[in-house]
């Protein structure tokens, strides 16, 4: 829903806390969008997400600056990559296949738990209404949020807190995101879910057996959950570790 202008991208060659940008990375004719394309065709589309509305999402957001320069070379490959503190930026397909099976409308608003990179917010402010994100590390949730603020994200909010408990002022969101493995479903989420809402998560022990679920809630309030796929994630931190 959100369009990100040359001239903004452009200012950020000048910021700090980013990672140089040029001129010619950010124009038109710029390889990333090439390697964008490739990276939706070969990667996603092939793999079954026909979404069209999500696959122009990944097309458009540049996922390079949403991680340091060293590794620009590896942004569009088919693999998660170290942001810092110990977490990842998700592989671009699992990115896109986590967003398709929320199921997002333009009328949503939708709720993050592992803000990260800031890279699946930003994919998922094009195709909603508003997204609150929560991220527990403070230097990534303010990273985070800086990011998405230079490059236009504009209807996107971040909080640095603890995602177990959601974000009570702003629910009940009409859709979940969790990017980070819990070893249960934490209730509090499913309380924050409106009934007819969508969530979609890992679960299951830290670093394997997790299986990427997809919980719906009724009319009523009852709840269903179906598995999806194994995934493997970083596991969902509880607390004020990093406070």
């Amino acid at each position: 829903m959100r369009s990100t202008s040359l001239l903004k991208l452009l200012s950020l060659i000048l910021l700090p806390g980013l990672p140089a940008v040029t001129t010619a990375q950010l124009s038109d004719s710029d390889a990333f969008l090439e390697e964008r394309a490739v990276m939706v065709e070969t990667q996603i589309e092939a793999r079954g997400v026909k979404d069209a509305r999500v696959l122009d999402s990944m097309k458009e957001v540049p996922r390079h600056l949403f991680i340091s320069e060293s590794l620009w070379p590896l942004a569009y490959s088919d693999r998660p990559l170290s942001i810092s503190n110990d977490q990842t930026i998700s592989q671009p397909y699992i990115v896109a296949l986590m967003t398709e099976l929320l199921q997002p409308e333009e009328h949503h608003v939708v709720l993050e738990i592992g803000t990260g990179s800031g890279y699946q917010a930003a994919v998922l402010s094009k195709l909603v209404d508003r997204v609150y994100t929560i991220e527990i590390v403070p230097e990534l949730g303010r990273s985070a949020e800086s990011i998405l603020d230079r490059l236009g994200y504009d209807n996107v909010t971040v909080r640095v807190g603890d995602g177990y408990q959601g974000w009570p002022e702003e629910a009940p969101f009409d859709r979940i995101i969790v990017t980070a493995a819990p070893e249960e479903i934490p209730q509090k989420l499913v309380e924050q879910l409106k009934p007819g809402g969508r969530m979609i998560l890992p679960v299951g022990p830290q670093w394997w057996g997790q299986d990427l679920l997809i919980l719906e809630k009724d009319g009523e309030g009852n709840v269903k959950t179906t598995q999806s796929l194994p995934v493997r994630f970083v596991p969902m931190i509880r607390g004020n570790v990093f406070q």
